[in-house]
């Protein structure tokens, strides 16, 4: 599935099943908590944290996709078309930090 055909996807999603998309306010408080649930994961799985009963049968993958679920609707609630936006921002990052990287001393 392309980055496109999952934005229209969820909206035909939210049109059909979901009555309406939230507002933007709401569906950025929505990507703030799913992103809180990801990196709680993520601290559990790879960091030092111990996991609670609750959070062992969580899914990587899963969470992830909530984070793009939410990530997608406001996109589309905003006219953004991530496609574009995603190949925009790669221009820039190449531009900006095509060598960067490769030239940090604290990543060799």
């Amino acid at each position: 599935m392309t980055i496109e055909e999952a934005q229209q996807v969820v909206d035909d999603w939210i049109k059909t099943k979901g009555v309406r998309y939230f507002n933007e306010l709401t569906n950025m408080a929505i990507l703030t908590e799913e992103v809180g649930e990801l990196a709680r994961l993520i601290a559990r799985t790879y960091g030092e944290q111990s996991f609670k009963e609750s959070d062992k049968n969580r899914d990587l993958g899963d969470e992830m996709a909530d984070v793009l679920w939410v990530l997608i609707c406001l996109a589309n609630q905003t006219g953004v078309n991530l496609t574009e936006s995603l190949k925009k921002n790669l221009e820039k990052k190449n531009k900006r930090d095509g060598t960067r990287h490769q030239e940090n001393e604290k990543l060799k």
